[in-house]
C-alpha cells in the first residue's frame, strides 16, 4: 500500500471538512437546504457582496457539497445531494454537543427559549387538517420551493401585521429552517403576545421533507 496514495485519499475527505471551516459557507448550505437560490438571492441572506458569495459557492462545489444549472440569465444554485443536508444537520448537533461555545452562542442568537413550547413532526403530522393552524415564517421564495401542506406563508417582515389574522381559539405551529433558525421562536413569542396559542416545530422544514412527511410546492 502506497503511503503516498492513502494521503492523497484522506486529503480528499478532509476537502468538505476545509468547505465547511467557513462560517459563511456553512449559512450558504443552510440557506440552501430550502431549496435552490440564485446567487444574489443567497449574498443577502447571508450579508455578503455577490462577489464573495461567488466565491464561496464555487470552494462548496469543488468539494462536492453544491451543484448548479442555468436558468436563462442566471444561474441556480443548490445542494447536491441529501446527503449534504445530512451531513449539515450532523455537523451542527455534533457541535452542539461537544462545543462548549455553540450553547452561549445559540442562547444570544435565539434568546430564552425556556418559555417556548414545542411539538415533533410527528405530532404535527397527526395534526395536518384538524384545526391547527400551521404557519411557515421562512422568505416567500423558501415556501415556494416546498413546505408543509396546508401551511400558510408568513414571511418574518410579515408577523406583525398577521396576528389578527389568527380565529381566537385556533393553536398555531410556527417553523422555519431548523433548530437554530430563530424565525419561529419570533413569531411564537409574538403569536403568545398577542393572547393566541402557538407553538414551535421543534426542528424545520428540510428534516420534515428528509423524514418522508408530504411535501407541497408553489403559493397555493
Amino acid at each position: 500500500m502506497a503511503p503516498e496514495a492513502k494521503a492523497a485519499l484522506f486529503d480528499q475527505f478532509a476537502q468538505v471538512g476545509k468547505a465547511f471551516s467557513n462560517g459563511r459557507r456553512a449559512e450558504l448550505v443552510d440557506v440552501l437546504a430550502q431549496g435552490e437560490r440564485a446567487v444574489e438571492a443567497l449574498a443577502g441572506q447571508i450579508g455578503q457582496s455577490v462577489a464573495n458569495t461567488s466565491q464561496h459557492l464555487q470552494v462548496l462545489a469543488r468539494a462536492g457539497l453544491v451543484t448548479s444549472r442555468r436558468d436563462g440569465n442566471r444561474v441556480l444554485y443548490r445542494l447536491a445531494d441529501e446527503q449534504v443536508e445530512a451531513l449539515w444537520e450532523t455537523l451542527r448537533a455534533v457541535a452542539a454537543a461537544n462545543v462548549s461555545g455553540v450553547r452561549q452562542a445559540a442562547e444570544e442568537y435565539l434568546g430564552d427559549r425556556d418559555g417556548l413550547e414545542q411539538v415533533s413532526r410527528d405530532e404535527l403530522a397527526r395534526r395536518l387538517g384538524a384545526g391547527v393552524l400551521v404557519w411557515d415564517v421562512r422568505p416567500a421564495s423558501e415556501y415556494e420551493a416546498g413546505h408543509v401542506p396546508g401551511a400558510i406563508s408568513v414571511p418574518p417582515d410579515e408577523v406583525q401585521r398577521r396576528l389578527d389574522d389568527v380565529p381566537d381559539g385556533v393553536e398555531v405551529v410556527a417553523y422555519c429552517r431548523g433548530r437554530f433558525c430563530v424565525y419561529a421562536d419570533d413569531a411564537v413569542r409574538a403569536l403568545v403576545a398577542a393572547g393566541r396559542r402557538a407553538v414551535r416545530l421543534d426542528e424545520g422544514f428540510p428534516e420534515w421533507r428528509r423524514a418522508g412527511l408530504p411535501v407541497a410546492v408553489g403559493t397555493g
